[in-house]
């Protein structure tokens, strides 16, 4: 199956849609591994005392099986990618992650953000796996599919916990993030970062507040991610601003002041992406364009199939990230620009820079090492 004919395959929710505050999805699409359609319906009984369902947040506990994830996908600038968590809060509806909590049997729609999973032994993972004698050091991205300072990493603190690991082998990290709880970690990140072994990412997909309120409604301002920006900066951490998505006649007409404003914050790196919508990302966007944007929505959606071969989207490599054709060109063609009025930034990111050489493996107690075994086995029992 097309990721553009995945559509088809679901029942969608009724209309008109309504969102709800604090919630970046309008519903809570089923996911395509389903086996039952599902549609809401009104019977009457009842309706004046029905209370509207409140979405509450709930994190489960989970014991993870493994905590590095591998890739060899070309427009990665990174081969190794840990996230301490599934789903994620901020709620952003462009997330490329929603379709995987299809993978869990939820939506990627509302239980995507509400529905989450700390992985509470990703600290012991990260060392048994760094202590093997067939570790090769390279770069690991911190927060990649899920944003590893997403709220719950307040009373956790699993992010934190990894990277003491990671400081304590001198291990080069990278951390993509839309949260200024990253600062709370500067006391570990700034002598990194002094010996090559840490940079950042901000996400700044816009300059609105009152878009970002409805595109990512429990991620930071974005007046409070330049000030992030900015503290990282001063703190002696690289920073790259990563603008993305750009959704066209919604985030895109602001592309050169979204950089401008990174830069005077202290970013010095650019990189970009053009709206990705695969699997159930693209019903749950039009979804959301509907309810925020009706007066736009069918000329978005136009110009993102002129950037995806006519389709809703094209997941090949050298394409999904930026898209083909003439709009696709164009964007391009404008962050260069923007980029090259500013002599001191780069595009791209900094992660494949950083130092492997310093690398020492960590020692691993044997009943440590064991124990982290036997928990992760005990999920081979169910």
């Amino acid at each position: 199956m097309q990721d553009n004919d995945f559509e088809g395959q679901v029942m969608l929710p009724p209309k008109p849609l309504t969102a709800q505050k604090g919630r970046g999805a309008v519903t809570n699409l089923q996911g395509r591994y389903e086996v039952h359609g599902r549609e809401e319906f009104d019977d009457g009984w009842e309706h004046e005392e029905d209370a509207p369902r409140v979405w509450r947040t709930h994190v489960t506990e989970e014991m993870a099986r493994t905590i590095l994830s591998r890739n060899q996908s070309p427009d990665i600038p990174f081969g190794i990618s840990l996230n301490p968590y599934r789903g994620c809060e901020h709620g952003c509806i462009y997330c490329f992650a929603r379709p995987t909590h299809s993978y869990l049997g939820l939506s990627p729609g509302l239980d995507f953000e509400s529905k989450l999973y700390a992985k509470v032994n990703a600290p012991q993972l990260l060392r048994a796996e760094l202590a093997k004698a067939s570790y090769e050091p390279s770069p690991i991205a911190l927060g990649v599919n899920t944003d590893a300072y997403q709220p719950c990493e307040r009373d956790y603190k699993l992010t934190r916990r990894v990277l003491e690991v990671l400081q304590e082998c001198d291990h080069p990290v990278g951390l993509i993030t839309k949260s200024s709880l990253i600062e709370r970690d500067i006391d570990i990140l700034a002598p990194m970062a002094a010996r090559n072994l840490a940079a950042a990412a901000i996400t700044l997909t816009t300059l609105d507040p009152a878009i970002a309120r409805t595109l990512e409604p429990r991620a930071a301002a974005p007046s409070r991610r330049l000030r992030t920006i900015r503290t990282l900066t001063e703190a002696g951490i690289p920073v790259s601003v990563s603008v993305a998505p750009i959704i066209p006649f919604v985030t895109e007409p602001d592309i050169e002041k979204v950089i401008d404003a990174a830069f005077e914050a202290g970013a010095v790196n650019v990189s970009y992406v053009v709206l990705r919508l695969p699997w159930e990302v693209a019903p749950l966007f039009k979804d959301w364009l509907e309810a925020h944007f009706p007066d736009r929505a069918a000329r978005v959606m136009n110009r993102v199939r002129d950037m995806r071969g006519g389709k809703d989207y094209d997941a090949t490599f050298g394409k999904r990230m930026h898209g083909e054709g003439v709009w696709a060109d164009l964007i391009k063609q404008r962050v260069e620009k923007a980029v090259a009025r500013r002599l001191t930034m780069s595009r791209g990111m900094r992660f494949k820079y950083l130092d492997c050489t310093a690398f020492k493996r960590p020692v691993v107690a044997p009943a440590r090492a064991a124990k982290v075994k036997a928990a992760s086995n005990q999920l081979d029992l169910f």
